[in-house]
């Protein structure tokens, strides 16, 4: 079979959801996962999701800010949701698909870390760095593959690779770019053993974008992107991985999110 499974920072999915319905009828996905989706928990807005065949929908989230939902065309067999950090800040939720063969879908929105690169002065910027040191330890526990095969999307606001910037000798020392936040999410990724499968199918020599600044007066002009949103796959889910598609029109989209979504097809049975 194929299974389609999409991500996006949807930046408020109330306000929103005429792009996510707009995203689900073009792209198809069976899976959709959303970031900040600033929704009080209990109060995700279902029904327009509903219509369209996605009736199974797991959401972790409080008011006014992060909040992460999964949304489906198919039952779930289980949900988790995991806290960083000592706080209940709704950054990750997981869902279990499929019995012979079930796969896990990890949906993780890592904290944006503010402006200030120094997190003996900035608690944004410690907090991103703790967090990233937590998943890393959780990852290397093998609890999140053993038994099942495992993917992780979502918002994880560092951009890794030296072409996932469009500039990488400026944003050196800029927030999710800089060397203690690119070393730390590849040692995530080495940890879990995880495959980068957007680069998988786009060489790190050539520029990857999902996010364009809301401050730039013409983002698509000035194309200074990064790609701050992820899939990553256990080893033995990347071959049954045949493409990857970013739609980067929805940024050009009346009220767009800064970030587009992103979506990875797979050939395989679960």
């Amino acid at each position: 079979m194929t299974l389609k499974i999409a991500t996006w920072n949807i930046n408020s999915v109330r306000l929103r959801i005429g792009l996510v319905e707009r995203v689900l009828n073009e792209l198809k996905p069976d899976v959709l996962c959303l970031q900040e989706t600033k929704c009080p928990q209990g109060q995700f807005p279902s029904g327009p999701l509903n219509v369209l065949g996605y009736s199974h929908i797991a959401e972790f989230g409080q008011k006014g800010y992060h909040g992460v939902a999964i949304v489906s065309r198919m039952p779930f067999t289980s949900q988790f949701s995991k806290s960083f950090c000592g706080k209940d800040d709704c950054r990750h939720i997981s869902i279990s698909l499929g019995n012979k063969k079930p796969v896990t879908i990890h949906n993780l929105y890592v904290p944006s870390g503010g402006d200030e690169p120094d997190p003996k002065i900035n608690e944004k910027f410690a907090h991103k760095l703790k967090f990233i040191d937590e998943l890393h330890d959780w990852f290397s526990k093998d609890v999140i593959t053993k038994g099942h095969e495992g993917i992780v999307v979502g918002d994880l606001n560092i951009a890794p690779l030296e072409h996932d910037v469009w500039s990488h000798k400026d944003l050196l020392k800029v927030v999710s770019h800089t060397p203690v936040e690119t070393e730390g999410l590849i040692r995530v990724m080495k940890a879990g053993n995880w495959v980068d499968l957007m680069r998988q199918h786009t060489p790190a020599s050539e520029k990857l974008y999902t996010w364009w600044s809301y401050r730039a007066k013409d983002w698509a002009l000035a194309n200074r992107g990064r790609r701050l949103d992820h899939i990553w796959s256990t080893p033995e889910l990347s071959p049954s991985c045949k493409n990857i598609t970013i739609l980067r029109e929805a940024r050009g989209w009346t009220q767009a999110s800064d970030h587009v979504p992103v979506m990875a097809t797979f050939d395989l049975k679960i």
